[in-house]
C-alpha cells in the first residue's frame, strides 16, 4: 500500500514494522542521501539531522530514511526495545502518518571495528527539484519470509553457498517488489547494498548481479557487516539518488 507523506513530499510503502519498506520523492522534489564522517552517536545523530534540514529550509518531516548502526546484532525482544525510543522519536517529531512510520530503515552491525554504540551512519531526505527522474530509498530487506502464520527465516541456519543462494534470491524478489509497488525499476536504481559477513562471491555471477539487472552497472557495494536480528544473515537495500553528500559530525 502506498501512502502520502504530505509534508515531507513523498510517499511511502506501508509496513508492519517501526518503518516503511521504501519511499518515493513525489514530483517536483528529489530525495539526497547523506552519510556522516565520523559517525555520531544515535543522540547526536538526530540532533545533526535536524540542524541540516533547519539550514535547509525543509521541514523535519522531509526526512525520509535513516540508516544505523548497532553494536552487535540483538534478538527479536532486544530489537523490539531497541525500536521503541527510535519510534518515539520519530513520533515527537510529528513524522508518523496515521501512526505509521513513513521513513525508510537499514540497521546493521559492523564485523569489524564496529561502533561502540548505536550510532548514525546517514539519512535520507527530499528537496524541491526541477527535473522529473524518480529518487528513492528502499529499506534493507533480509530473508525473513512473512505471512499470517508469522515469519521464518528463508534456509534457516544454512550459510552454505546454496543456502546462501536461497537467501540472495529470495531478498531480490522482495527488492524488485518493493520497486514496482514505488513504479520505479532497476533501471532506475543508482546504488545497490550487500550486508554480510559470509562469502557471496561465489553469487556475484551467478545470482546477486543478474538479480539487480543493469543496476549492476553502478557495482555492488559490500558492507562486511551482520543484519540486526540474530540468525539473520544477509540483507540487501537500494535506492536511486542523484545527489549524496558526506557531513561532518
Amino acid at each position: 500500500m502506498i501512502i502520502q507523506q504530505p509534508d515531507g513530499n513523498y510517499t511511502f510503502i506501508k509496513s508492519t514494522g517501526p518503518f516503511s519498506s521504501g519511499c518515493r520523492a513525489q514530483p517536483g522534489y528529489e530525495i539526497v542521501y547523506a552519510t556522516f564522517h565520523p559517525l555520531p552517536p544515535l543522540e547526536k545523530g538526530y540532533d545533526l539531522i535536524a540542524r541540516h534540514l533547519q539550514d535547509l529550509a525543509r521541514p523535519i518531516q522531509a526526512l525520509c530514511g535513516m540508516e544505523l548502526r548497532i553494536p552487535r546484532p540483538l534478538s527479536p525482544q532486544g530489537f523490539a526495545e531497541f525500536n521503541e525510543p527510535y519510534g518515539k522519536r520519530l513520533a515527537d517529531w510529528n513524522i508518523l502518518v496515521d501512526g505509521l512510520n513513513p521513513t525508510a530503515r537499514t540497521n546493521v552491525a559492523l564485523a569489524v571495528h564496529p561502533v561502540a554504540e548505536p550510532s548514525m551512519y546517514g539519512f535520507s531526505y527530499t528537496v524541491p527539484t526541477d527535473h522529473d527522474r524518480p529518487t528513492f530509498v528502499l529499506s534493507g530487506a533480509a530473508e525473513i519470509r512473512r505471512s499470517e502464520k508469522g515469519s521464518e527465516i528463508v534456509s534457516h541456519g544454512d550459510v552454505s553457498t546454496q543456502g546462501l543462494s536461497q537467501k540472495a534470491q529470495y531478498i531480490l524478489q522482495t527488492l524488485e517488489s518493493r520497486l514496482e509497488e514505488l513504479t520505479v525499476a532497476w533501471t532506475d536504481v543508482t546504488t545497490v547494498e550487500l550486508y554480510t559477513v559470509h562469502n557471496m562471491h561465489p553469487l556475484l555471477e551467478t545470482v546477486l548481479l543478474p538479480g539487480v539487472a543493469s543496476g549492476s552497472q553502478h557495482g555492488l557495494r559490500w558492507h562486511y557487516a551482520r543484519p540486526p536480528v540474530t540468525e539473520v544473515e544477509c540483507e540487501m537495500g537500494a535506492r536511486g539518488v542523484y545527489q549524496e553528500c558526506v557531513l561532518p559530525s
